[in-house]
């Protein structure tokens, strides 16, 4: 039986961070499923179709081994109905963990039957976000060694509309 994990985030956009940890789970996992989540209270930079282009883009493996896709449901609810018993999460700090650990609780309480395994990313992206590679790009930094190269260019992209308008 194949071992297969979902990999949910919001994903905006992608990072060295989040890749690296996809690789990593794809030496535990035979098959990643990343779920790309709405999350409009987080007002993402980037809609579901461009996250889920984006990624889909730069991630390592093809389908089956990695697919992509939204979601905007309950996670243990989207969890079950792609038949996986295994969510991944990534802890890059004590803060992270606090509030990953409240999250894998609850997932807990709701579906006994899925477990959350936390991994940590390597030494050298445990400081990279998705909000502060948005940051760095919006105030026109170089973002070459955290973001892979069609996500640099589409977040400038992104950018220079916003400011011509």
């Amino acid at each position: 039986m194949k071992k297969k994990a979902v990999y949910p985030g919001t994903f905006d956009p992608v990072t060295f961070g989040h890749l690296d940890m996809l690789n990593r789970a794809l030496t535990i996992f035979d098959e990643i499923l990343i779920a790309v989540a709405e999350n409009p209270r987080k007002f993402p930079l980037f809609s579901v179709d461009e996250r889920i282009a984006l990624i889909r883009q730069v991630a390592p493996s093809p389908p089956p081994v990695v697919s992509v896709v939204g979601f905007h449901s309950l996670l243990v609810d989207f969890v079950r109905e792609n038949d996986c018993h295994v969510i991944l999460r990534g802890v890059r700090a004590v803060s992270d963990f606090d509030y990953e650990l409240r999250m894998a609780l609850i997932n807990q309480t709701l579906a006994r039957d899925i477990e959350t395994v936390f991994l940590m990313p390597s030494e050298k992206y445990m400081f990279i976000t998705s909000t502060m590679i948005r940051e760095v790009s919006e105030l026109g930094g170089d973002l070459s060694m955290f973001v892979p190269g069609p996500v640099e260019r589409a977040l400038k992209e992104k950018f220079s509309r916003r400011h011509s308008e």
